[in-house]
């Protein structure tokens, strides 16, 4: 792996997306141990305290996957992270948020972000961006119910052991991905925060209760009322209510 660290970037996300996709090899990891402008999901930031946490990009070329199938890609990621986590937090339990942020109990320490390029219909690069709180302790009052490893274990961790680890679990599950995706989806929806569980989201039509009951190919979210019908979400029409 190509592994590249900076003490300050603006986003590991955007230098990633200057760099040649022609001659940028895969597993570039693009690691600032400080961003100005850490990018999470449409209309957010990524709020990280310089220094203390994780925040890195890592750029993939899975041309083996079609255009329509790269949620795979994130359900992976989300998988190998979730994994990872898990292995440094002990008994405090660790789930996939939809659509791709980790959480341990209910509170959140990590997002992913992933964006990909297609050529012709398959997926020809994508670039993953990881943010993990790692030693960060407090947090702006703004920022929901955050926490990190520091928080669940009373230690303050090595961040490059722990990106080595993360990179380790990840280069697993993408191979796995190559040949096996439907044992991906499984442990993603085995490890999916609220699945099964009716509980209460806010959407456009109100407060509904309802069951998540898995996800679709394009990384909809599936729900199934209290009174027995059925939703399809997408990303930022549905609030988990926590």
């Amino acid at each position: 792996m190509d592994i590249r660290y900076f003490d300050t970037l603006e986003s590991t996300n955007l230098y990633c997306k200057l760099l040649d996709p022609d001659s940028v090899e895969e597993f570039t990891v693009i690691c600032a141990r400080t961003q100005t402008a850490g990018i999470g999901q449409p209309g957010n930031v990524w709020v990280s305290q310089p220094g203390a946490n994780l925040t890195f990009s890592l750029i993939l070329k899975p041309s083996f996957l079609a255009a329509a199938d790269q949620y795979e890609l994130t359900m992976m990621l989300a998988v190998a992270v979730a994994e990872s986590v898990s292995q440094r937090v002990g008994t405090h339990p660790v789930a996939i948020k939809w659509p791709n942020d980790i959480y341990v109990g209910d509170k959140k320490i990590c997002g992913i972000l992933t964006t990909g390029q297609i050529h012709n219909i398959h997926l020809s690069q994508a670039i993953c961006g990881v943010g993990l709180n790692v030693n960060q302790t407090t947090f702006p009052a703004w920022v929901p119910n955050p926490t990190s490893l520091k928080i669940l274990t009373g230690t303050d961790h090595d961040i490059e052991g722990v990106l080595g680890d993360l990179l380790r679990q990840i280069s697993l599950r993408y191979e796995q991905l190559k040949s096996d995706a439907e044992a991906i989806r499984t442990r993603y929806l085995q490890l999916l925060y609220w699945k099964d569980r009716e509980a209460s989201y806010e959407t456009a039509d109100g407060i509904v209760r309802a069951t998540i009951t898995g996800v679709d190919r394009f990384g909809h979210l599936l729900l199934r009322r209290a009174d027995g019908t059925t939703m399809t979400c997408d990303i930022k029409t549905i609030r988990f209510i926590i």
